[in-house]
């Protein structure tokens, strides 16, 4: 069987898949962590899958995830439901779980956050819900793995049983009169198209598009059906929506005065509203939030993820030698020796030893996450956001690119407006990602080692203000107009989760070994033959003969102007297209060098003016061939992910440009 697990944004619905079927996806304490379905086998039950759908907040077709969670419901026919109810938000939560249960389908509520009800004094009255709502109520607590065994069990039997909701008429009056004479009148086209005629006329009263052209009522019908909206509208005095959402919370608020004991406002709510008076502070909350970002900044690339990686980088340094060592006494073939040492080793190895500055910025940015003060972050940056024409829920995807720019846009589904959604992922990969850290801790290692830190919170601050500037020119451009209202639900502060954090830490670590070992492993070898070997294949002594050489020498006088003309800087940059950790490992692979003597091998490639002109061109050209595959996927047009490449390669060369021939003024 298939369970749809379907709730509100932030109800603690991915930490409930996550117990349900042992995976490990993260979990986040902002709404919008799930972009796209995920799905996974039900532990216990083998044969038994549940498919962790987007957050929403109702079934109408409007954002994305209304839409990929509707379609989803309506056209996978899955077996059951499992509703997540947010308990200390119960009276919101419940009105996604009214038209949850229109659809007809086995459904079980879980009654989610019940510890935190408790520790506040309140309760609800389980069996009260369940009978005024006709289906099953389980109450849990996913974040402490409280009542999960009993929800699996009792949302199996009642989807084996095919126990459908005993209710599903709530309303009364001109609405009641109004749904049940377009359900007699649209009947049979519900049941050409297997959705129940209930659902579809609270659809049709709703004014919902989509479900009238899937319909197919012939003119005559469409009259009827206006007519019975008009007067249910003419006798309430109000209009077609506000009349259905009048309906379902006057039974909501009847529901939850007889099931629900609160005892008043909850310990994590007032204490999230202490917190939120200085962290979201008209004038302080800007302030807090770059001074929060320049602390994480410094201990990642100064204190902390700085010394790990100068450690590992030692490390590696003697394995390699080691090696090296090795397969000299055994007198291996040169040709060989040179590909595992000057090829593998010295690419990957460049790579790896940035693996714990990596692991530490995302060990920051998790807690900030899962604290629920990222929420707050985009709620702060809304105002600014909206002079570039984009809303604060664009801070989100933006963030995400401080990572991966490939779910950073991927996170733009979130987004209700077109034009928003566009404009975040043009502006997306300006945000540096983690890929490119290796290229900046190289470089500033070698030219700038009394200032990384620094160094590389300049980078990062750099490439948010070329994104405010492209903002502006694209809002006075290709995307006119104004972003769409700012509304998200603040959570309250939590404790981040360890497993949460450490789920997260141990999935960008697999991933950054994954790209490692495959896609980096790959282009070192790649790049070590074509330095190898000449247009003959005849093995060379001096790399200056390959072939390599030649691709380089051939494109290096577009970058000449920028102070790089070496050729060896244009084949790394082109090999970053593949992936940025890739320019690092070229560059190991080129100068035949480990780890640890790389950076006194680029002092013989770049002056610090050239080097600070390289570091601006990659932190803004191109973004790797998976960012903008992404772009192709989320605006279905190849042309439109080219036009991206094109436009950021433009950025970066003008901005390269620039620095290094007002640099030289100086220098």
């Amino acid at each position: 069987m298939m369970f749809a697990l379907a709730g509100n944004q932030n109800c603690g619905k991915t930490t409930l898949f996550n117990q349900l079927t042992g995976s490990n996806q993260h979990v986040g304490n902002f709404p919008g962590v799930t972009v796209e379905s995920k799905e996974g086998v039900i532990r216990g039950y083998k044969d038994d899958t549940v498919v962790d759908l987007p957050g929403i907040y109702s079934l109408s077709p409007y954002t994305n995830e209304e839409i990929v969670t509707r379609d989803f419901l309506l056209n996978q026919n899955p077996d059951g439901i499992i509703n997540i109810v947010d308990a200390t938000n119960i009276e919101r939560n419940l009105y996604l779980s009214m038209q949850l249960i229109e659809l007809n389908i086995p459904m079980v509520i879980a009654l989610n956050m019940m510890d935190e009800v408790r520790a506040n004094g309140g309760t609800i009255k389980i069996a009260d819900l369940q009978n005024e709502l006709g289906v099953p109520v389980v109450p849990i607590s996913a974040s402490k793995n409280e009542g999960i065994d009993e929800l699996i069990e009792i949302a199996v039997k009642t989807a084996r049983h095919r126990q459908r909701p005993r209710r599903q008429d709530f309303c009364s009056g001109a609405v009641h009169r109004a749904i049940h004479s377009i359900a007699h009148l649209v009947e049979d086209h519900a049941d050409r198209i297997h959705v129940p005629p209930r659902f579809a006329a609270t659809k049709l009263v709703e004014g919902d598009l989509p479900m009238l052209e899937k319909l197919q009522l012939s003119e005559n019908e469409k009259d009827m059906v206006e007519h019975s909206v008009t007067e249910m509208e003419q006798e309430l005095g109000t209009d077609r929506e506000a009349a259905l959402a009048d309906m379902r919370y006057t039974f909501i608020d009847r529901l939850c005065a007889d099931s629900v004991v609160k005892s008043g406002e909850s310990k994590e709510h007032a204490r999230s509203v202490r917190i939120d008076n200085l962290l979201t502070h008209k004038y302080l909350a800007i302030p807090i939030f770059l001074a929060i970002m320049m602390l994480i900044f410094w201990l990642t690339f100064g204190v902390i993820g700085a010394f790990l990686s100068d450690l590992l980088s030692e490390g590696i340094a003697l394995v390699t030698d080691a090696t090296s060592a090795a397969l000299t006494a055994y007198g291996i073939n040169p040709v060989v020796h040179s590909l595992l040492i000057d090829g593998v080793f010295a690419g990957v190895g460049s790579v790896l030893s940035f693996l714990p500055t990596i692991v530490v910025l995302f060990f920051f940015l998790s807690i900030l996450e899962d604290s629920g003060y990222m929420a707050r972050v985009a709620f702060v940056m809304d105002k600014l956001l909206r002079k570039i024409g984009l809303s604060g829920r664009s801070f989100v995807p933006m963030l995400i690119g401080f990572g991966c720019s490939v779910p950073a846009i991927m996170a733009t589904r979130t987004l209700s407006s077109e034009r928003d959604r566009k404009m975040t992922i043009l502006l997306t990969p300006f945000m540096s990602c983690s890929a490119k850290l290796p290229i900046y801790g190289m470089f500033t290692m070698a030219f700038f080692p009394k200032y990384r830190a620094l160094v590389m919170i300049g980078l990062y601050v750099f490439g948010m203000l070329m994104g405010i500037v492209s903002g502006l020119i694209l809002k006075g451009t290709l995307f006119h107009g104004k972003p769409v209202p700012f509304v998200m639900e603040l959570p309250n502060y939590r404790l981040p989760s360890p497993k949460s954090v450490c789920m997260l830490l141990w999935d960008k670590a697999k991933d950054f070994l994954t790209r490692a070992f495959t896609v980096i492993f790959v282009a070192t070898i790649i790049i070590w033959f074509l330095q190898s070997f000449d247009t003959r294949l005849n093995p060379v002594t001096n790399g200056d003969a390959g072939m390599l050489a030649g691709i380089g020498r051939f494109i290096a006088p577009v970058f000449a102007p920028l102070g790089f003309g070496d050729w060896r800087a244009s084949t790394a940059l082109l090999t970053g297209f593949t992936a940025k950790e890739a320019v690092v490992s070229t560059f190991a692979v080129l100068t035949g060098t480990n780890t640890a003597n790389l950076p006194v091998a680029l002092a013989g490639i770049f002056s610090p003016l050239a080097a600070l002109s390289f570091l601006v061109f990659t932190l803004l050209y191109t973004p790797c061939v998976a960012a903008v595959s992404a772009v192709r996927r989320e605006m279905n047009s190849g042309k439109a992910a080219l036009a991206v490449a094109f436009f950021q390669s433009a950025v970066a060369w003008v901005a390269a440009f620039l620095v290094y021939q007002i640099g030289s003024l100086f220098v």
